[in-house]
């Protein structure tokens, strides 16, 4: 979810304007994404980078997720949707907002409408370094580690791989997002800035996605073996 700071400056307003800004966006892509029929929605709120912002951004930023997870928690428990906090790790985070996370985890966790999963203090590097630890821990041998045994140590290991990334403002970056899981996603990379995406914007992306084709590496079972 890119563009926050630009789409501020550009309105000659401070940065937090253009985080502000972008609540109405979020509610407005899950909406359409629930209405689109998608399952499981990821939103990238905060990596483990942007702990190297100024520290005032970064306590206001800490502020207005807590509001906003409050603020939404009936609408999302109301719609069916399940809500996880991929991360949310780092002591830094403030306490009541860890809380709220935990609270409304809780909430919800019994819907099965669609699965959001916040990504929140992420990074992809370091989960898959906790996976590593963890078979470690387990006793693992070496050889008996595989793709599948790996990714059951991720952090909810029942998510499916990332099929589409969207990353907005035209960015073109994974920057740590969910490393393992999107090895074979689709990207698209829309022009707008967050606070300006809207279900229109999503349900474009979608539809450049429904046209991809697919390969995973292979070719059509009808090329297969023609040069041409």
């Amino acid at each position: 979810m890119d563009g926050n700071g630009r789409w501020a400056q550009r309105r000659a307003l401070p940065r937090t304007a253009g985080h502000q800004a972008a609540e109405t966006t979020v509610i407005d892509i899950i909406e359409a994404a629930r209405g689109a029929g998608v399952e499981w929605l990821s939103l990238y709120a905060f990596s483990t980078e942007n702990w190297n912002r100024p520290g005032s951004e970064v306590d206001y930023l800490m502020r207005l997720v807590r509001r906003v997870v409050r603020k939404h928690a009936p609408l999302l428990l109301a719609r069916g949707i399940r809500c996880r906090f991929l991360g949310a790790a780092d002591p830094r985070i403030p306490r009541e907002l860890a809380q709220d996370f935990g609270d409304l985890a809780t909430l919800t966790a019994g819907n099965r409408g669609m699965t959001l999963t916040v990504a929140f203090d992420h990074g992809g590097r370091r989960d898959i370094v906790e996976a590593a630890r963890s078979l470690i821990r387990s006793g693992t041998p070496a050889d008996e580690v595989t793709e599948r045994l790996f990714a059951d140590h991720l952090p909810f290991p029942d998510t499916p791989d990332v099929d589409l990334v969207i990353r907005t403002s035209g960015e073109q970056r994974i920057s740590n997002f969910m490393l393992w899981q999107v090895a074979y996603a689709e990207w698209v990379f829309p022009e707008a800035l967050w606070p300006d995406f809207r279900a229109p914007d999503f349900l474009a992306c979608l539809h450049t996605y429904q046209r991809r084709d697919r390969r995973f590496g292979g070719v059509p079972p009808q090329t297969n073996g023609d040069p041409s």
